[in-house]
């Protein structure tokens, strides 16, 4: 088991650097940098931080209490399935579940309080998918994970549904510019949940599929406009920056700069992590220019300073 884990966390590893190297390469939207805003609360609040503790959570707290009270592991329901068989049953069952919670969210206003996080970010690349509310991936997560464990599926399947689940994540929000073509129609990619990302109200209710596009166009919320591509993403209203603000934002709706200007503590906190946000951006960003030669005469398509958020008429879900 132990050299399973080393092994899919090799291939995580190993699909962080290929996805980074794809976006420089063949990118779908040109002039987005690395350390794009935002990327330093993905990487560590949601990807290391939030993840270690939910993991915790899910497992420690909830599954593994709900198969001793019940155990239902016992039953091998699943146990004498081929390992790949298994891996995909579990991966269909659940990509089936996301898509219609996902389009819940989409529908709900209390749902898409949960949800709103994960479409806050102006700039969609490889990290941008592991921005999700706590809650989102408490319950998310709980219904991939506990039927494979009470079902009695081989320990292999975890390890290997979750590389499944970040690698195909990191794909579909990556910011390369994919052709795939009719493959489109059955395995989602780039090409489709770009667009989902997009603040644009013709993709609002649409493209909620994960792994399986197939689901988008059995069921009737597939939109792909031929090459076309967004002119802009994230939300169309002002979202909080900050991780603990960013969840407390979902419980109660608040002005950030209003907040500033009434709390002096908060004032205080607000401008010295902005400081050191923007201070290690431009050390990065001075550390990248030394290491790319100067080309003369080539261009690269800028990205606005400021985007305005495009009219959409889906008040009754996102109203603040």
């Amino acid at each position: 088991m132990d050299k399973v884990v080393t092994i899919t966390t090799s291939l995580l590893i190993g699909s962080v650097f290929l996805f980074i190297w794809l976006e420089r390469k063949y990118p779908y939207t040109r002039g987005m940098p690395i350390f794009r805003e935002g990327f330093w609360v993905d990487l560590v609040w949601y990807t290391f931080i939030q993840s270690y503790f939910l993991k915790i959570l899910i497992f420690n707290s909830i599954i593994t209490p709900a198969d001793n009270r019940w155990h239902l592991s016992r039953l091998h329901l699943v146990t004498h399935w081929p390992v790949a068989l298994q891996v995909l049953f579990f991966l269909v069952l659940h990509d089936f579940y996301i898509y219609w919670f996902h389009r819940a969210q989409h529908h709900s206003k209390w749902l898409w309080r949960t949800h709103e996080a994960h479409h806050s970010n102006k700039e969609v690349d490889w990290l941008a998918g592991t921005r999700s509310h706590s809650l989102e991936i408490l319950i998310n997560q709980t219904v991939e994970f506990a039927p494979i464990v009470l079902l009695g599926a081989s320990p292999i399947v975890v390890p290997v549904k979750a590389l499944l689940d970040a690698v195909w994540g990191m794909y579909i929000h990556a910011n390369i510019d994919v052709r795939s073509g009719r493959l489109q129609y059955i395995i989602n990619g780039p090409e489709m949940h770009q667009w989902h990302h997009s603040n644009d109200r013709a993709v609002f209710f649409a493209n909620y599929s994960t792994k399986f596009a197939v689901w988008d166009w059995l069921f009737g919320t597939a939109y792909l406009p031929g090459r076309k591509k967004p002119d802009e993403f994230g939300l169309p209203y002002d979202y909080p920056r900050d991780y603990f603000l960013q969840h407390a934002f979902a419980i109660r709706r608040f002005d950030e700069k209003k907040l500033v200007v009434k709390y002096p503590l908060f004032r205080a906190w607000y401008h010295s992590r902005q400081w050191l946000i923007n201070r290690s951006l431009a050390r990065m960003s001075r550390w990248r220019n030394k290491q790319l030669p100067p080309h003369k005469g080539s261009a690269v398509e800028p990205m606005p300073d400021e985007r305005k958020a495009t009219g959409k008429n889906v008040a009754s879900v996102v109203e603040n």
